[in-house]
């Protein structure tokens, strides 16, 4: 055993003893955030954890990005990310640093950072809001609310699905919440939720 291979192993037995308590539940799997696999990849190897990022597609459609980590300069891992700009909000403004989360993600879960799920906890909670048209009708349902009746009446309507999906998938709630608030603002300074 080499001396990169007990340094992968410690770091990766201190991210299990974690994992469990940091994880969020989706659908009623486990899954960690990119965030804390980085952390404790981080804190456990330091600067002996290089990853390295390159762009392999970028054009108005869609980024695809590679992740390479090395430890101690030797090549350990890999894992890539695509994300497709029409595919959410911040994907409009941010689909290079999403894909660069992601492939961090995939590529720290290829050593180990894992709790049995390759797919991260955003990674999921994105394909699952992809697929869950629910959230998107309601979003555009909003939009079209032109007095306070009217938005009174679409809270209600929604308010049960919404509930369901903030404790089933809370990414996926957070990324809605944020489209709401954007939306909601706009309501109101159109004057639409003060008459």
């Amino acid at each position: 055993m080499t001396k990169d291979n007990d340094k992968l192993i410690a770091a990766v037995s201190a991210f299990k003893k974690i994992a469990a308590k940091e994880a969020i539940k989706i659908h009623n799997k486990d899954y960690n955030l990119v965030s804390t696999r980085l952390g404790v990849a981080r804190r456990e190897l330091g600067i002996s954890l290089d990853l390295v990022d390159t762009i392999v597609h970028q054009d108005d459609k869609k980024v695809i990005v590679q992740s390479d980590a090395y430890i101690d300069g030797k090549h350990v891992g890999t894992g890539l990310a695509e994300e497709i700009r029409t595919q959410s909000h911040i994907n409009k403004t941010s689909a290079l640093e999403v894909a660069q989360s992601s492939a961090w993600g995939r590529c720290l879960a290829s050593l180990g950072f894992s709790n049995d799920n390759l797919a991260s906890a955003e990674e999921v909670s994105v394909a699952i809001e992809a697929q869950d048209r629910q959230l998107q009708t309601a979003l555009q349902e909003l939009g079209t609310v032109s007095h306070p009746g009217n938005y009174k009446s679409w809270l209600a309507k929604h308010r049960d699905m919404l509930a369901k999906i903030k404790t089933s998938n809370p990414i996926a709630y957070g990324k809605f919440q944020e489209r709401f608030t954007e939306l909601k603002s706009n309501l109101e300074t159109k004057g639409v939720l003060n008459g």
